[in-house]
């Protein structure tokens, strides 16, 4: 390929990646704020406010908002070239480290949520009392300390006005963006999903097992006559609670399945990027590189 054919190349891509900032960058933003917005309303439901469950897809939702605001809104600025973090040094390390962080704690507490799942559907009784909102709660505050930690580099390595970096708010030296997209891939991505995963099948395997003993369970309740009245009662409530649960099982699953799907090669061209930051490349390359990672 003719090097005027790689200039046209390149600016093809860039014009459509700048058309993707504008444009498409809005709809994901609306998708995304609208969508969390109405879990947000669904989830402090008074019948779910005390279902541990549903308060970590709470909490897990306001980050997934704070995420998408810190993260979409300056992409549809920068495709109007009016944003602030490409040349701002303090307005890039704050928006990297929010963004970072409120993901970091958006896919923990989805994690402890499936965890949650589990000890709700265990025979044993010490687990399941493991389920329960002041737990819940305690995970949530440890989660977000954790997260903030965690992320405390940023401050250090990100900057503004990186020119051979995907984008312009970037980390500064190789140590960095190694140091940050390790971080990124292991401890915000790949663990809880790692952990998503293990739990959900072992959430799966509790709740066959709880439906090859529930016929004798059954005959016990049965037998108890001179309470039927109690567990008349009882029986509707848990019958209620199993509906949510069930609910809440399949979102969980859903949230799974998507985030693997979007984040699992964001994750690889971060390390891509990174690893080969200092090998020569072409323009359409690099051009490439950069319209993949927008």
């Amino acid at each position: 390929m003719s090097i005027s054919s790689d200039i046209y190349a390149a600016e093809i891509l860039n014009n459509v990646s700048i058309q993707f900032n504008r444009y498409f960058s809005i709809f994901i933003f609306l998708f995304g704020t609208i969508g969390n917005i109405l879990n947000c309303c669904v989830l402090s439901q008074s019948t779910l406010r005390l279902n541990p469950c549903a308060y970590l897809f709470l909490i897990s939702s306001i980050a997934n908002m704070i995420s998408i605001t810190c993260g979409l809104t300056t992409r549809i600025l920068a495709g109007w070239n009016i944003d602030l973090t490409n040349t701002n040094s303090l307005s890039c390390k704050i928006r990297a480290f929010i963004m970072f962080v409120s993901r970091t704690i958006a896919f923990w507490l989805i994690a402890y949520a499936t965890i949650d799942r589990w000890f709700s559907s265990c025979s044993q009784y010490q687990r399941r009392q493991m389920s329960s909102l002041k737990n819940a709660q305690r995970g949530t505050i440890i989660i977000i300390i954790l997260s903030i930690l965690l992320y405390c580099q940023i401050i250090y390595c990100y900057d503004a006005n990186m020119i051979t970096a995907p984008l312009p708010c970037y980390g500064k030296t190789v140590a960095c963006r190694l140091s940050t997209d390790i971080t990124y891939a292991c401890l915000t991505v790949l663990c809880p999903l790692l952990i998503m995963f293990i739990f959900g099948l072992m959430t799966i395997s509790n709740i066959r097992e709880t439906y090859s003993i529930t016929p004798s369970k059954r005959r016990v309740l049965k037998e108890n006559n001179e309470k039927k009245k109690t567990l008349s009662l009882t029986i509707a409530q848990r019958e209620r609670w199993k509906r949510i649960d069930r609910y809440l099982r399949h979102v969980l699953f859903v949230q799974i399945i998507l985030l693997t799907i979007f984040t699992l090669p964001q994750v690889i061209e971060k390390f891509y990027t990174t690893l080969t930051m200092n090998t020569r490349k072409s323009l359409l390359h690099i051009t490439i590189d950069k319209f993949i990672y927008n």
